[in-house]
Formats: structure tokens, sequence, C-alpha cells
């Protein structure tokens, strides 16, 4: 079956000079893939050169576009021919099985849970992103999108992470674990004590809590968190990488003894480098909902732009959201059943 991905192209700091290089990367890469650019046709034409016959490749037009600092209320309220808008009502209307968006992060949560609905039993969408780390990487959930959380709340996020690398990674069981300030039992705040309790009893593979080390060592598959919590993890280690590749590249010009040292380990240096690219883990999904919409990074390059549409590409291939939707099935029949046993 052929699978459809709506692109936002006038999202993002960049807009088209990014997202339409990458589609037409993404394109030649995935010869079963078809694309529906959308944007503003007389920006998006002029860049795709020889591909503007590609029968795999379509324009749809949008005559506006959601600002990178635009009131969400606006966005929603008032931009209903948006390039974001039009590229989810697609996913909608069945015309696509996914969207990816590089633009207003707030704006594409909004119109996305506005325009798709939540799937039964989920009671918010969570923004959920692979991560790299020791043992090739982890996907954690929340990033942001919920600032405050119940443990039910995290109870899902941790379902719904499980049930994507279930169907993206064909891995049975993945370990689940819960972001905390300690090992035991007995650590953090009755909120996460509780969702542990919860999880513990879902039937996941629950390895219980998980400290910030153990993000990157690798230690769970799926890592549960509140959106608080989540953002401030996936800025600070952004940060931390730009300092320590900064740090390196600055010792490294330091005279011309360190530079020649650069020279030959140029080779390790590349690897290290493509192995912790954070573009080559761009695209975040937003689980939860009755459709498959993915945000890139705001500053995304043609690299990871491309990343993210393959983000989007394997979830739709996948069956990512039928999992998760069939797991909160069976949840919600147990819980029927039993409080008609009580």
């Amino acid at each position: 079956m052929t699978t459809r991905i709506a692109i936002d192209c006038m999202g993002g700091d960049h807009g088209p000079s990014v997202t339409v290089p990458a589609a037409v990367s993404f394109l030649a890469s995935h010869p079963a893939a078809h694309l529906i650019l959308v944007g503003q046709e007389d920006a998006l034409r002029p860049l795709l050169g020889a591909e503007a016959g590609n029968a795999r490749l379509r324009v749809v037009h949008a005559s506006e576009v959601v600002g990178m600092d635009e009131s969400v209320a606006l966005a929603l309220r008032n931009k209903k021919d948006s390039s974001m808008r039009v590229a989810i009502n697609l996913v909608k209307a069945g015309e696509a099985d996914a969207c990816v968006s590089a633009g207003n992060t707030g704006a594409l949560m909004a119109i996305s849970r506005f325009v798709l609905k939540m799937l039964p039993g989920i009671d918010r969408p969570a923004i959920c992103t692979a991560l790299p780390t020791a043992r090739g990487h982890t996907h954690m959930l929340d990033l942001g999108a919920n600032v405050d959380c119940g443990p039910e709340h995290l109870l899902q996020f941790g379902i719904m992470g499980a049930m994507l690398v279930e169907a993206m990674e064909h891995k049975e069981r993945p370990t689940v674990g819960i972001l905390n300030i300690g090992e035991e039992e007995i650590k953090g705040n009755e909120v996460v004590k509780a969702a542990a309790d919860l999880l513990r009893a879902s039937g996941l593979n629950f390895i219980g809590n998980v400290e910030g080390d153990g993000i990157y060592k690798g230690e769970a598959d799926v890592i549960v968190c509140d959106g608080f919590v989540g953002n401030v993890v996936l800025k600070a280690s952004e940060g931390l990488a730009q300092m320590l590749s900064g740090a390196l590249k600055s010792e490294f010009r330091r005279n011309a003894l360190t530079t020649l040292a650069a020279l030959i380990a140029l080779p390790v240096l590349n690897r290290f480098r493509q192995r912790f690219d954070h573009r080559r883990h761009n695209g975040a999904i937003l689980l939860g909902l009755k459709g498959i919409s993915v945000k890139s990074h705001g500053s995304a390059d043609v690299l990871a732009f491309t990343h993210a549409i393959a983000r989007a590409y394997d979830a739709a291939e996948n069956k990512a959201l039928d999992r998760i939707a069939a797991r909160m099935g069976q949840l919600n029949a147990a819980q029927l059943t039993m409080g008609e046993t009580a």
C-alpha cells in the first residue's frame, strides 16, 4: 500500500528552502512513498526543478502561514488556510497517512488535537522522540506538551511509547522506565510513585525508576516523564552537546600541533559526530491522536528535515497508531471488567 506524507512546507525557520529539497531527497531514497507539499504554490514550484513532473509528488496550495512566534489561538481560529492546517486536514480526510511540520510547536499541537481528535482512552497527546544513547537510542515522552501530569497520564505515555517502539522497531516487550531522582521505589514525588505503581501493574515490561544519567546509558527503551521535566532534559542535553562540540573545535584549533592532531583523528571524529548527530534523530511524534503528526525542529536543515519525514513515514508504514489504539482498548476493557467485579 502507498504511504502518503503531507508536508507543511512553509513552517520552520527556513521554510521552503529546506523543506522542498528535503522532500526531493526523501523521495529519491523511498521509491514507494508519495509526498504532498503544502504551501504557497508560487514559492514551492520553482524549487522543485526536474522533480516538478514527478508523479509521486503533489503540490497543494495554502494561502496562509503560521508564524513561529504567532499566538496559538490566532493560528487555530483565524488561519484556517495555513499550510499547517491544510496538511493536518489532509490526514483527517484520509488523503495523507501522516503530516510533518517544522512550524510553531504550540500551534501544531493545538491544531492537530482540534482536527484529528484523541484516540479512545488517551486524555492528552504527548511529544515523543528518539534520543541517542550508549546502546543505540531510547524513546522519551513527554517532551513539553503537558507541564502538569497525573499518574494516569504517565501510564498512558508509557503505553504509547512502548507500542510505538514495538511497531517501528519490531521489538517485543520493550523496556519502560520512569524518570526519577533515584532508583529506589520510595524515591520521587507522589505523582511519580503512583505512576510507577500503575506502570508496574499495566503488563508493560516496566523496569522501575531511571535516573537522569540512565537516559544516555540506554537503561530503557522508553522513558516516561511529564512535559516540564522532559523539555528541561531535552534542552539541557542539546545545550551540553553544543557546548562540548564548540569546546572540542576550539581545542583542536589552538595551535599547529593540535590542528595536526585533529587531522589524524578526523575519521574517528566524523564517526563520533555521525553517531550522535541530533539531526539524525529529528522528528518528534505527537502521540495519542487519531492521526500521525510529526514535529521537526524549527531550525532543521535539509538532512534533519529529511529524517523527520522518514520518521512520519515509518510510523505510518508500521501502523503505530493501530497498535496504540489496540493496547488502550485492552486496558479500557480490563478496567471496565474490574469495575463491574468490584
